[in-house]
């Protein structure tokens, strides 16, 4: 048998050699390389775990933790060397202690099996990558609840169906989005707690057979569960799938914040402008500033949510336990990971160095955008909303007809729609005293949104643990 064939953690029922086209079709060690660590640290347990079974000696258990070690080291410093019949990391490592410490090397993977060996090295790769991510977000939002109380006094039209609606603070807006990435902290920390369940143990689909002490795996691992079923344990990754939704969600969420700052950072707003870090030119015309950076955003998520179907779409159709399908798991995995590590860092880039144009915010208040403030205003003069309603939608209509703004109407043209205008309609036409009568919990007041600020403060306060 070939040299590289010697070295398959499967290959003793075969003879002759793979068809070198199967053989890189077969492989995983390009991509799944990156879990070295992962893969050791769970080796160093299970090794602990046979001594307690009394199935290696001390001495062999004190020999394999060395090999690891010295292969952690080459891992870290850039010196290991991946060989021909390498076809995943699980026979890289195996392969690389064999060289360094002999026939003890061919004892670790008693009892164990590649299903249940892959699926922890992913849940030990994952819970640290998640950390990472929380981390990221958390960074994030940070940043955009500081700006918030910042530029709190700042106001500018909101939107709804992308047609002006109502006058806003600034802050209202950035909290928006602050509070949907909170959401998606506090969901990643629930898929956390969902990926912290240990499947190591469970074998290939039966279980053990050598009374492995899988307490003692947990507790080595940092786990915070065991796996109930050693079918599922090796089988399901309903863990990556969660993870690729919540990746999903996330950038569903930056790219909505994005599409915001990209139509806001354009000549006809002006609201905003990009920082030249965040920003690139155009090859052709030399006056143009393109938002690349949040179109990338924008663009990340639609690769992300490729990644999600496609893989709910392999799980789909799988019959029970492990089928070599759910190696497209780590791919994915890997690269929703990729993708929102460097998405959350470019977005609180963006954020922190993005410049406003309060001069132009003001200027695209209007008056038309205080027609329900002039319903209102007949509200309080006791006249039901619904009259009131249409009470404002005749004067819109009519200053429209005139060619003139709302708050040029006179006392006169607004009673022939109700004799309740008065003198006092003329407070109606001030922007500031608009968004402060929204002082209810939630509402774009100055109370509120500090308020607000306060809140999402200790919010990151606690999460940040």
């Amino acid at each position: 048998m070939a040299g590289s064939e010697q070295n398959k953690l499967w290959g003793g029922r075969f003879v002759g050699n793979t068809d070198p086209i199967m053989e890189s079709f077969n492989a995983s060690i390009a991509y799944d390389q990156r879990m070295w660590d992962a893969d050791i640290r769970g080796s160093k347990a299970y090794v602990r775990a046979l001594q307690k079974a009394n199935l290696v000696t001390q001495h062999e258990m004190n020999q394999i933790h060395v090999g690891l070690d010295k292969i952690h080291g080459e891992w870290s410093s850039g010196k290991f060397q991946i060989k021909p019949g390498d076809e995943d990391i699980h026979t890289a490592n195996e392969r690389r202690l064999k060289e360094l410490i002999g026939e003890a090397a061919g004892k670790l993977h008693t009892g164990r099996s590649r299903n249940d060996q892959v699926v922890t090295d992913m849940r030990l790769w994952l819970q640290d990558a998640i950390a990472t991510l929380k981390g990221n977000t958390i960074d994030l939002i940070n940043t955009m609840v500081e700006r918030a109380a910042i530029e709190i006094d700042i106001l500018f039209p909101g939107y709804t169906h992308m047609q002006r609606a109502q006058p806003i603070r600034w802050s209202h807006w950035i909290l928006s989005h602050a509070v949907a990435l909170s959401r998606d902290v506090e969901h990643v920390e629930e898929i956390r707690r969902r990926v912290s369940v240990l499947p190591l143990g469970s074998g290939a689909i039966a279980g053990n057979p050598f009374s492995i002490d899988r307490e003692l795996l947990r507790k080595e691992l940092d786990f915070n569960e065991i796996s109930i079923n050693s079918m599922d344990a090796t089988g399901q990754r309903d863990f990556v799938a969660e993870f690729l939704f919540w990746g999903s969600m996330c950038l569903m969420h930056l790219s909505k914040m994005a599409e915001d700052l990209i139509l806001y950072s354009t000549k006809e707003f002006s609201f905003v402008s990009l920082s030249d870090a965040y920003s690139t030119g155009s090859s052709l015309m030399p006056q143009k500033k393109n938002a690349d950076s949040l179109e990338l955003i924008r663009s990340k998520a639609g690769r992300v949510f490729g990644r999600c179907a496609g893989f709910l779409m392999t799980l789909k159709g799988l019959p029970s336990t492990y089928n070599k399908d759910l190696q497209e798991d780590k791919e994915a995995m890997f690269d929703t990971y990729d993708t929102l590590h460097a998405v959350l860092q470019v977005a609180t880039g963006v954020m922190s160095t993005l410049k406003v144009n309060q001069k132009n915010m003001k200027a695209a208040l209007s008056p038309d955008m205080l027609a329900t403030d002039l319903a209102y205003y007949l509200v309080r003069k006791g006249m039901p909303f619904r009259e009131a309603h249409s009470c404002s939608g005749k004067a819109v209509y009519h200053a429209e007809s005139k060619g003139i703004p709302l708050s040029q109407l006179t006392v006169e043209d607004l009673h022939t729609f109700s004799p309740l205008f008065d003198s006092d309609v003329s407070s109606v036409w001030d922007y500031t005293s608009s968004v402060e009568q929204y002082s209810a919990q939630g509402g774009t007041a100055r109370s509120s949104v500090a308020s607000q600020i306060e809140h999402m403060r200790a919010w990151l306060k606690e999460h940040r643990g």
